[in-house]
C-alpha cells in the first residue's frame, strides 16, 4: 500500500468531521496600512481567502465577517461590542469553529474561546490544518509536524485544569512535583527532536537524488506561485502528468518532479511545489526549506502568477519576499521568468495591453500563457530554452552514417538546435552543451567545433 492509499481513511475522516462543523470566518483587519506596505491587498480580497482557506479543508462555512479595527485589544485582539455580537451569533447558529484571519497569541485565543464556548484558530493554525491534510510522503508529513509541533508548544498556556495538576513520576516523565505543563512542553521538545532527526536523513536522502540528477545531469525548472495560481495545471500541460490540480488553495503540497523533453530536444528536470501564501508562518517556511530546495538550486524558476486576479500585484509580491528569504532575489535573476497565467480570463484587451507590456523594452523576461487551454505554452518552452541557453555553448558536430550510437549520446546529453542529413547519411548537427559537459563532449566529438557562447 502507498503511503498516499495508507493516508484515504484518516483524510476522509477528517473531511467528514470538517464537513458537519459549522464555522464562522472572521477577518479582523487593521485600518492604517503599514508604512511601506505595498502593493496593499484589499480587505474584500483577504477576506475571499480566508473563506478559500476554510473551504479548503471541507469547512461548513456558514457565514463571513469584517471586523475594520482601529488598534488590536491585548486580550481578545477585536473589541468587547464585537466579541459579544459574535458570541450571539455563534449560539444562535450552533457555531462549533470560529476562524480568525490573523495571528492570535495564546491569550487571545484562549479568552476567545470562552467568549464565544467554541474552537477558535487563527491563520496560521487554519494553514497548518491544511498542510496537515494535504500532505501524503513521509517528507510532507514530517514537515508538517515538526511545524504544528513549534505552534503547539507556544500554545502551552495554563488554560485547562490538567495542566494545574502535579503529578510525580520518573524516567522520561521526570521527577516529583513536576507540573503537567512542564511534561507536556517537555514530551513535545522530545518529539520534535526526534522529527528533525528523522527529516536529516530524509534530506539527505533528497541529496542522494539531486546528486544522481546532477550525474545525468539535467536542469532543473521549478515552478513557484501564489497558491491557487494554477502551477498544477500547468505543470501538468508542460509534462502531460496528472498531478491533482484543483480550483482550491493548497492543492499541492509535496514536491512532484517530472522529466520533459523541450522542443530542440533537451530535457530538463521540471519541479512543482507547494504555494507560497501571504503572512506564511516563519516556521512553515523553515519547516519546509527541504522542500523547496529544488527551487534554490534550479537552473530556471517559473513564477506562475494568475494575472486575471484583482491582487495579483500583491501576490507576487508575496512570492518574490519567500523567495529573498531563501537567496533568491526574484526581480533581478536571470534565472526567474514571469508566467503570467490564465489570461484565458481576460478580455482581449486586457489580454493586448498584457503582451504588450511583457514585451516591452527592458521588461523582466514574461511569458502570458493560459494553463488550461496551452495558449502560450509553446513560447513559455522557447523562453525556458533561452534561459537554459546562457552561459551555454553552442558546437557544430557531424556524425557519420554509422555512429547511431553517438547521434543518441547527442539527443540524450545535450539540446539538439538544428539538424540536417547528407544523401550519405552523415548528420550534421547544431547543439548545446552545459560547461559540466564540454569536456565529456569534446572528447566523444573531437571534430566538433566550438559557434558560440550565449550570454
Amino acid at each position: 500500500m502507498s503511503e498516499a492509499e495508507a493516508g484515504r481513511p484518516v483524510v476522509d475522516e477528517a473531511r467528514a468531521v470538517a464537513e458537519t462543523t459549522p464555522t464562522l470566518v472572521i477577518g479582523a483587519y487593521l485600518t492604517a496600512r503599514r508604512a511601506g506596505a505595498t502593493p496593499s491587498r484589499s480587505p474584500e480580497a483577504r477576506l475571499d481567502e480566508a473563506a478559500g482557506l476554510a473551504r479548503a479543508i471541507d469547512l461548513d462555512v456558514r457565514a463571513v465577517i469584517p471586523i475594520m479595527l482601529g488598534e488590536i485589544r491585548p486580550a481578545t485582539f477585536i473589541g468587547k461590542g464585537k466579541v459579544e455580537e459574535i458570541a450571539a451569533l455563534a449560539k444562535e447558529q450552533g457555531i462549533r469553529l470560529v476562524s480568525m484571519d490573523c495571528a492570535l497569541t495564546p491569550v487571545q485565543q484562549r479568552n476567545l474561546e470562552r467568549a464565544w464556548d467554541c474552537k477558535v484558530i487563527d491563520r496560521t493554525g487554519l494553514i497548518l490544518e491544511i498542510f496537515g491534510r494535504r500532505a501524503r510522503t513521509r517528507e510532507g508529513t514530517l514537515q508538517v509536524e515538526l511545524a504544528h509541533l513549534n505552534y503547539q508548544r507556544s500554545r502551552l498556556v495554563r488554560s485547562w485544569t490538567h495542566l494545574e495538576r502535579q503529578r510525580g513520576g520518573f524516567g522520561f516523565l521526570g521527577g516529583p512535583g513536576e507540573t503537567q505543563i512542564e511534561i507536556d512542553r517537555r514530551l513535545i521538545q522530545e518529539r520534535i527532536s526526534r522529527i528533525e532527526r528523522d527529516l536529516e536523513a530524509v534530506k539527505k536522502t533528497r541529496a542522494l537524488h539531486r546528486a544522481s540528477r546532477r550525474r545525468v545531469p539535467y536542469p532543473i525548472v521549478a515552478l513557484v506561485g501564489y497558491t491557487n495560481a494554477g502551477k498544477s495545471t500547468l505543470f501538468n500541460r508542460l509534462s502531460r502528468a496528472d498531478v491533482l490540480a484543483e480550483d482550491m488553495l493548497f492543492a499541492t503540497l509535496d514536491p512532484t518532479a517530472r522529466a520533459i523533453r523541450l522542443p530542440h530536444g533537451g530535457r530538463v528536470i521540471l519541479s512543482d511545489t507547494v504555494g507560497f501564501i501571504s503572512d506564511l508562518p516563519t516556521m512553515l517556511v523553515a519547516a519546509f526549506r527541504a522542500t523547496l530546495e529544488d527551487v534554490i538550486e534550479a537552473d530556471v524558476i517559473l513564477h506562475v502568477r494568475d494575472v486575471a486576479h484583482e491582487d495579483s500585484e500583491a501576490q507576487a509580491s508575496d512570492v518574490e519576499e519567500i523567495l529573498r528569504e531563501l537567496g533568491i532575489d526574484a526581480t533581478g535573476a536571470s534565472r526567474v521568468i514571469e508566467v503570467w497565467n490564465k489570461i484565458d480570463l481576460m478580455t482581449s484587451e486586457a489580454r493586448e495591453r498584457l503582451q504588450a507590456q511583457a514585451s516591452a523594452e527592458g521588461a523582466r523576461p514574461a511569458v502570458a500563457v493560459s494553463a488550461l487551454t496551452g495558449e502560450g505554452t509553446e513560447r513559455l518552452f522557447l523562453a525556458i530554452e533561452t534561459a537554459l541557453a546562457r552561459n551555454q555553448l553552442t558546437f557544430a558536430v557531424t556524425v557519420p552514417a554509422d555512429d547511431g550510437a553517438g547521434l543518441s549520446w547527442l539527443h540524450e546529453r545535450t539540446g539538439v538546435l538544428d539538424r540536417r542529413s547528407e544523401p550519405d547519411g552523415r548528420q550534421h548537427l547544431v547543439v548545446r552543451v552545459t560547461p559540466d559537459r564540454r569536456a565529456r563532449f569534446e572528447a566523444r566529438f573531437p571534430g566538433a567545433r566550438l559557434r558560440s557562447q550565449l550570454i
